[in-house]
Protein backbone atom coordinates (compact mmCIF):
# COMPACT_ATOMS: atom_id res chain seq x y z
CA UNK A 1 0.00 0.00 0.00
CA UNK A 2 1.17 3.53 -0.67
CA UNK A 3 1.16 6.26 2.00
CA UNK A 4 -2.32 7.50 1.07
CA UNK A 5 -3.87 4.02 1.12
CA UNK A 6 -2.42 3.42 4.59
CA UNK A 7 -4.01 6.62 5.91
CA UNK A 8 -7.27 6.03 4.08
CA UNK A 9 -7.49 2.52 5.46
CA UNK A 10 -6.97 3.71 9.05
CA UNK A 11 -8.80 7.05 9.39
CA UNK A 12 -12.60 7.49 9.13
CA UNK A 13 -13.76 8.75 5.71
CA UNK A 14 -15.10 12.00 7.19
CA UNK A 15 -11.62 12.87 8.51
CA UNK A 16 -9.74 12.14 5.29
CA UNK A 17 -8.64 14.70 2.75
CA UNK A 18 -8.71 13.47 -0.84
CA UNK A 19 -5.45 12.25 -2.35
CA UNK A 20 -5.55 15.19 -4.79
CA UNK A 21 -5.88 17.65 -1.88
CA UNK A 22 -2.86 16.21 -0.09
CA UNK A 23 -0.77 15.96 -3.25
CA UNK A 24 -1.55 19.61 -4.05
CA UNK A 25 -0.54 20.66 -0.53
CA UNK A 26 2.75 18.76 -0.87
CA UNK A 27 3.42 20.19 -4.36
CA UNK A 28 2.20 23.77 -3.93
CA UNK A 29 2.72 24.34 -0.20
CA UNK A 30 5.90 22.30 0.13
CA UNK A 31 7.42 24.99 2.36
CA UNK A 32 4.61 24.42 4.92
CA UNK A 33 3.11 20.94 4.38
CA UNK A 34 5.30 17.86 4.83
CA UNK A 35 5.22 14.09 4.58
CA UNK A 36 7.53 11.96 6.71
CA UNK A 37 7.23 8.25 5.90
CA UNK A 38 8.88 4.87 6.27
CA UNK A 39 7.47 1.35 5.84
CA UNK A 40 6.42 1.60 9.51
CA UNK A 41 4.83 5.07 9.64
CA UNK A 42 3.25 8.01 7.81
CA UNK A 43 3.28 11.50 9.36
CA UNK A 44 1.64 14.41 7.55
CA UNK A 45 2.12 17.79 9.18
CA UNK A 46 2.16 21.53 8.56
CA UNK A 47 4.79 23.84 10.02
CA UNK A 48 4.05 27.53 10.52
CA UNK A 49 6.19 30.25 12.15
CA UNK A 50 4.87 29.69 15.66
CA UNK A 51 3.25 26.24 15.62
CA UNK A 52 2.99 22.81 14.00
CA UNK A 53 -0.18 20.97 13.07
CA UNK A 54 -0.24 17.16 12.90
CA UNK A 55 -2.67 16.33 10.10
CA UNK A 56 -2.27 12.52 10.19
CA UNK A 57 -0.07 10.13 12.15
CA UNK A 58 -0.18 6.43 11.27
CA UNK A 59 2.04 3.70 12.70
CA UNK A 60 1.69 0.17 11.31
CA UNK A 61 -0.20 -2.14 13.66
CA UNK A 62 2.64 -4.67 13.87
CA UNK A 63 5.11 -2.03 15.08
CA UNK A 64 2.88 -0.21 17.59
CA UNK A 65 4.30 -0.18 21.09
CA UNK A 66 7.89 0.06 19.81
CA UNK A 67 8.24 3.79 20.44
CA UNK A 68 7.96 4.95 16.82
CA UNK A 69 5.12 7.39 17.57
CA UNK A 70 7.07 8.76 20.55
CA UNK A 71 10.18 9.30 18.38
CA UNK A 72 8.13 11.14 15.73
CA UNK A 73 6.52 13.42 18.33
CA UNK A 74 9.93 14.06 19.94
CA UNK A 75 11.32 15.11 16.56
CA UNK A 76 8.51 17.66 16.23
CA UNK A 77 8.97 18.86 19.83
CA UNK A 78 12.62 19.64 19.04
CA UNK A 79 11.36 22.49 16.83
CA UNK A 80 10.25 24.19 20.08
CA UNK A 81 6.86 25.29 18.76
CA UNK A 82 3.32 24.52 19.89
CA UNK A 83 1.97 21.30 18.35
CA UNK A 84 -1.76 21.06 17.60
CA UNK A 85 -3.89 18.16 16.40
CA UNK A 86 -7.51 17.07 16.09
CA UNK A 87 -8.98 13.91 17.60
CA UNK A 88 -12.45 12.48 17.39
CA UNK A 89 -14.41 12.46 20.66
CA UNK A 90 -13.62 9.28 22.57
CA UNK A 91 -15.69 6.25 21.71
CA UNK A 92 -15.18 3.52 24.30
CA UNK A 93 -16.43 0.93 21.80
CA UNK A 94 -13.54 1.88 19.49
CA UNK A 95 -10.31 0.89 21.22
CA UNK A 96 -8.24 2.89 18.70
CA UNK A 97 -9.78 6.21 19.77
CA UNK A 98 -8.94 5.47 23.42
CA UNK A 99 -5.40 4.31 22.54
CA UNK A 100 -4.78 7.51 20.56
CA UNK A 101 -5.85 9.65 23.50
CA UNK A 102 -3.69 7.66 25.93
CA UNK A 103 -0.73 8.09 23.59
CA UNK A 104 -1.10 11.87 23.33
CA UNK A 105 -1.74 12.16 27.06
CA UNK A 106 1.55 10.31 27.75
CA UNK A 107 3.28 12.71 25.33
CA UNK A 108 2.17 15.69 27.45
CA UNK A 109 -0.66 17.00 25.25
CA UNK A 110 -3.53 18.94 26.80
CA UNK A 111 -7.18 19.18 25.80
CA UNK A 112 -8.18 22.66 24.54
CA UNK A 113 -11.50 22.66 26.37
CA UNK A 114 -12.54 26.24 25.45
CA UNK A 115 -12.32 25.52 21.70
CA UNK A 116 -15.36 24.09 19.95
CA UNK A 117 -14.73 22.51 16.56
CA UNK A 118 -17.39 21.05 14.30
CA UNK A 119 -17.18 20.93 10.53
CA UNK A 120 -19.29 19.29 7.90
CA UNK A 121 -17.48 16.57 5.95
CA UNK A 122 -17.50 17.14 2.19
CA UNK A 123 -17.21 13.35 1.77
CA UNK A 124 -20.25 12.39 3.86
CA UNK A 125 -22.06 15.75 4.29
CA UNK A 126 -22.29 14.93 8.01
CA UNK A 127 -21.32 17.10 10.97
CA UNK A 128 -17.95 15.95 12.31
CA UNK A 129 -17.26 17.25 15.83
CA UNK A 130 -13.59 17.01 16.80
CA UNK A 131 -11.57 17.90 19.88
CA UNK A 132 -8.31 19.88 19.84
CA UNK A 133 -5.23 18.64 21.68
CA UNK A 134 -2.07 20.70 22.00
CA UNK A 135 1.43 20.68 23.44
CA UNK A 136 3.13 24.01 24.06
CA UNK A 137 6.69 24.59 25.32
CA UNK A 138 5.86 28.27 25.90
CA UNK A 139 2.64 27.55 27.82
CA UNK A 140 0.42 29.13 25.12
CA UNK A 141 -3.12 29.96 26.18
CA UNK A 142 -6.09 28.23 24.54
CA UNK A 143 -6.92 31.57 22.91
CA UNK A 144 -3.53 31.50 21.12
CA UNK A 145 -4.13 27.87 20.10
CA UNK A 146 -7.56 28.91 18.75
CA UNK A 147 -6.05 31.61 16.50
CA UNK A 148 -3.41 29.14 15.27
CA UNK A 149 -6.13 26.56 14.54
CA UNK A 150 -8.02 29.14 12.46
CA UNK A 151 -4.91 29.88 10.41
CA UNK A 152 -4.30 26.17 9.81
CA UNK A 153 -7.94 25.57 8.86
CA UNK A 154 -7.86 28.41 6.31
CA UNK A 155 -4.41 27.55 4.88
CA UNK A 156 -4.51 23.73 4.91
CA UNK A 157 -7.97 22.19 5.36
CA UNK A 158 -9.74 24.51 2.92
CA UNK A 159 -6.87 24.89 0.42
CA UNK A 160 -8.36 24.95 -3.12
CA UNK A 161 -11.46 23.19 -1.72
CA UNK A 162 -13.80 24.41 -4.51
CA UNK A 163 -11.37 23.21 -7.19
CA UNK A 164 -10.78 19.83 -5.51
CA UNK A 165 -14.24 18.93 -4.15
CA UNK A 166 -16.56 21.06 -6.28
CA UNK A 167 -17.78 22.95 -3.21
CA UNK A 168 -16.31 24.98 -0.39
CA UNK A 169 -15.85 24.04 3.24
CA UNK A 170 -17.61 26.22 5.82
CA UNK A 171 -15.71 29.38 6.83
CA UNK A 172 -13.52 29.09 9.93
CA UNK A 173 -15.87 31.27 12.03
CA UNK A 174 -18.65 28.71 11.53
CA UNK A 175 -16.44 25.73 12.33
CA UNK A 176 -14.32 26.99 15.23
CA UNK A 177 -15.54 28.71 18.40
CA UNK A 178 -13.67 29.98 21.41
CA UNK A 179 -15.58 30.34 24.66
CA UNK A 180 -13.64 30.57 27.91
CA UNK A 181 -16.91 30.34 29.89
CA UNK A 182 -18.21 27.20 28.22
CA UNK A 183 -15.44 24.65 28.52
CA UNK A 184 -16.12 21.06 27.52
CA UNK A 185 -15.32 18.16 29.84
CA UNK A 186 -11.63 17.36 29.91
CA UNK A 187 -11.23 14.38 27.58
CA UNK A 188 -7.92 13.25 29.00
CA UNK A 189 -8.97 13.53 32.66
CA UNK A 190 -12.26 11.76 31.91
CA UNK A 191 -10.39 8.88 30.33
CA UNK A 192 -8.07 8.66 33.35
CA UNK A 193 -11.00 8.67 35.83
CA UNK A 194 -12.75 5.96 33.86
CA UNK A 195 -9.59 3.83 33.95
CA UNK A 196 -9.29 4.29 37.73
CA UNK A 197 -12.93 3.34 38.36
CA UNK A 198 -12.64 0.08 36.34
Amino acid sequence: MNWYEKLNDYFPVEEMKSKKHMELLLAEKGDVYFKDESPKHVLMYAEFDTFLFIDYLWVSSNTRGQGIGHQLIDKLKEKNKAIILEVEPINYDDTDSEKRLKFYSREGFRHARAIGYNRKSLATDEETPMEILYWSPQGDSEEVIYSQMKKMYEDIHTYKDKEIYGKKYQPSDEVLRYNEDEKSDNLLEGMQKRKESN
